[in-house]
């Protein structure tokens, strides 16, 4: 294999001038190695370090290996003596570099700070997106966010600057889009605050959504764990054509695969149907391959990646990742854990809702379906874009379609929005003409930025309460997550199928067969949309909105004042009392699903997202409590009296009183917040005892010292009574794969002792142990 190496020094920001480029020196070395100085000190690309990890572990295994298992054995600290059982072990990792949105990075700075380093380890980002709520359109609502984020972005911001970290300032973008353009390639292992992270898997990286202590831990050069994960192979064959697109392979695999069916597998896909998707769109596919619970998506590299980077100023690394290809793609003959097949050429347009993302529909259907399940028909907002699908082919494809119905003289019918993924995306669609398209047929382009996917959105259309429609092209669909009310239906499909139906305005539209009238009385059909996958031109980057780092941020203040309601400098969690956990009060037994915006809302809370004690206040205030079917209301055992949890649980602990979470299966899908691990913790919680978890949060709530605890018997569940009380039992004892018991004292003096089994490895118990994850690692420092 070549050993040539490339040097990138500092990348040039051509404002206003075209693409962002890399000027590129080459010379001949002893190592394939591109060096990165790609906006933060010691970023670099080091295929020739990951070829000899994948080589050892090679001749140790004896097997063909998938393309997720060579970038990930191919990040292993020891590659030569780690135990490597995929579902089983726990793999000590080496990441390439982390970033992490603003409303998940105050947490994670916060935690940095409290770990006494100087400076981060690895290249690091921040980028600002989650908080700028949409009212009336991106202009105005991003200058609003940067009057009323003041605080919280200062805090970033020079929080950044004293620790290392590159800083994306309000209006850069989503963080998944600027990693895509930016900091994803071929074979980079990257972890996220965000569940969404996995976007990054479309330019053939390992980018895993974590929550902000695993952050903290890569930030400070400790290895990364991760329990080994399973491979589900999706293999693709025929050629996506017409209506259907890349987004309705992963609604057709979330339909399959159910919202927990990739939990601890990584999802792969392969096939000779891969080549007919682009680099962007299936980026779309491995998004929202968070909603089946996978760790992580990830296509093999191709000629739509190499010419996505060649585009967005990466040809060189495009070039060497040529040179590693075999590294880049599965092993022929490697085994997967499971396959899925799909025929491109046979899919047909999806739509998945309302209410969960893997209730999927064909596209034909859903009218009937709606109509005989009383979903509302008309649709009141169609919403594309968002960082699952903000890519200059969707807003292309979008505005094909938006032009068809100007030129018949008609507008949507229903509001429409469009939510560009990163600045360099809305000032290319606006140049190329895009924007005004999605303008003229009634759009409104909203700021560069999360937005109404998740629940920034200052809806007026509606009152609360009230039964409606919305379609969106967006990732994620719980109840109320959009627009904090339980009574909108949203459902989730393709940008092209959501203009449609806003043109149409009602769910019952089929654009294949359906036809619509012009502003003259003539009948016509819509044309299959057609969009260039990039522009003919460079991109534009529109504004500089990064801050790069100083070279020294020793002398750099960061301020938090005691008397700011947005931030809270934290303290330590009490460590482990050395005994079991006795009589644990039932906070709440949690009836059906139960999310992370169940557990810790977003929308207006995502302004305390800073200050745990504050943002405390929302816990689990959106879960079903199975005693009275209600929301935030259970009964206070102390005083007979029915409140909200958080103020249940604050009773309880400033009475001395533990207490417990009882819940269902696929606890804490959806989000890497880590505010639901830390704000039961921070109120007094010590177990979360379910049928199963989702990844991330079960990781979280060990980070917190808590212990997440599954059933035995998942008919166990039902032996809880809310007014229990619960002992935990084993903990002198506690080691990995030896459950522990519970032992359940009814009201009436029976008793019921359970098996709780638990993930736990020695690392993790010794993170309870000390009463959280930090604190284990200021003990070693």
């Amino acid at each position: 294999m070549a050993s040539y190496c490339l040097t990138v020094s500092r990348l040039q920001l051509a404002l206003g001038t075209g693409a962002r480029r890399f000027h590129v020196s080459a010379a001949f070395s002893a190592k394939a190695r591109v060096s990165m100085s790609r906006f933060e000190p010691g970023s670099s690309i080091n295929y020739e370090k990951m070829h000899q990890n994948i080589q050892t572990v090679r001749r140790r295994l004896a097997r063909p290996l998938t393309l997720s298992e060579k970038i990930v054995y191919g990040h292993l600290d020891d590659p030569a003596g780690q135990e490597i059982d995929r579902g089983r072990t726990y793999l000590r990792l080496r990441p390439d570099r982390v970033a992490m949105q603003d409303a998940t990075a105050q947490m994670a700075m916060l935690q940095f700070i409290s770990s006494g380093l100087p400076r981060v380890a690895v290249p690091s980002t921040i980028h600002c997106d989650h908080l700028i709520e949409a009212q009336i359109g991106g202009v105005q609502d991003l200058q609003r966010a940067k009057d009323v984020n003041e605080e919280v972005y200062n805090f970033l911001a020079t929080a950044a600057a004293k620790y290392g970290v590159g800083f994306w300032k309000p209006g850069s973008g989503i963080i998944h889009q600027i990693i895509l353009e930016n900091y994803a390639y071929p074979g980079v292992m990257l972890i996220g605050t965000d569940s969404h992270t996995p976007n990054g898997g479309g330019l053939g990286s390992i980018c895993i959504g974590v929550g902000g202590a695993d952050a903290v831990d890569v930030m400070a050069g400790i290895p990364w764990e991760l329990k080994c994960p399973n491979v589900i192979g999706v293999k693709l064959t025929g050629s996506l054509s017409g209506w259907t697109s890349p987004k309705d392979v992963i609604l057709k695999v979330a339909g399959i695969l159910t919202v927990k069916g990739g939990t601890g597998a990584i999802v792969e896909y392969h096939g000779p149907g891969v080549d007919s998707i682009s680099c962007t769109g299936m980026a779309t596919i491995c998004n929202m391959g968070a909603e089946i619970g996978a760790t992580t998506s990830v296509f093999p590299y191709n000629h739509r990646m190499k010419t996505y980077m060649e585009k967005t100023g990466r040809g060189e690394i495009a070039s060497l990742a040529d040179q590693f290809q075999e590294d880049l793609v599965p092993d022929k003959n490697c085994e997967y854990d499971q396959v899925v097949e799909i025929n491109l050429s046979e899919l047909k347009p999806h739509i998945n809702g309302p209410f969960t993302p893997d209730l999927a529909h064909p596209v034909s259907d859903i009218g009937a379906i709606a109509k005989k399940s009383g979903w509302p028909l008309e649709v009141k907002v169609g919403l594309i874009g968002s960082c699952t699908n903000s890519s200059y082919e969707d807003m292309g494809r979008a505005a094909s379609l938006a032009q068809q119905a100007l030129d018949k003289g008609l507008k949507c019918k229903a509001q429409f929005t469009v939510t560009p993924g990163s600045e360099q995306i809305r000032a290319t669609i606006e140049r190329d003409g895009y924007a005004k398209i999605l303008s003229d047929v009634g759009g409104i382009v909203l700021a560069n930025a999360c937005g109404p996917c998740i629940g920034q959105w200052d809806r007026k259309d509606v009152k609360k309460g009230e039964k409606n429609t919305i379609v969106t092209s967006f990732n994620r669909n719980f109840t109320a997550r959009n627009d904090a009310n339980p009574a909108t239906h949203a459902f989730v499909t393709s940008p092209e199928i959501v203009t449609a139906m806003a043109i149409a305005g009602t769910l019952n539209f089929n654009p294949e067969t359906d036809y619509l009238t012009s502003a003259s009385g003539e009948k016509f059909k819509l044309e299959p949309p057609t969009g260039d996958e990039l522009p003919s031109k460079d991109f534009d980057p529109g504004q500089d909105t990064y801050q790069h780092p100083p070279a020294e941020g020793g002398s750099v203040m960061v301020d938090v004042s005691p008397s700011s309601n947005r931030l809270q400098l934290l303290e330590p969690f009490d460590r482990w009392s050395g005994g079991d956990l006795e009589d644990l009060r039932v906070l709440i037994k949690v009836k059906g699903k139960c999310t992370t915006d169940h557990i810790s809302a977003a929308g207006p809370w995502l302004k305390f997202r800073g200050h745990l004690d504050n943002i405390s206040n929302n816990l689990l205030i959106g879960a079903v409590n199975i005693e009275n079917e209600a929301v935030n209301k259970v009964k206070n055992q102390l005083t007979g009296e029915y409140g909200g949890v958080p103020d249940v649980a604050r009773h309880y602990k400033a009475n001395g009183e533990s207490w417990v979470v009882v819940g269902d299966e696929n606890y804490g899908e959806g989000s890497s917040r880590e505010h639901a691990a830390l704000e039961p913790r921070h109120l007094g919680g010590r177990a979360i005892i379910v049928k199963s978890f989702a990844r991330i949060h079960e990781t979280n709530l060990k980070k917190q010292g808590l212990l997440p605890l599954t059933f035995a018997e998942p008919k166990d569940y039902d032996k809880i009574r809310p007014d229990d009380k619960i002992s935990i039992t084993g903990l002198k004892s506690f080691a990995p794969g030896k459950p522990l018991t519970a032992v359940i004292k009814h009201s009436d003096g029976n008793q019921d002792a359970i098996s709780l089994n638990h993930t736990f490895n020695q690392t993790q118990i010794e993170w309870f142990q000390a009463g959280s994850a930090l604190n284990r690692m200021k003990e070693l420092q």
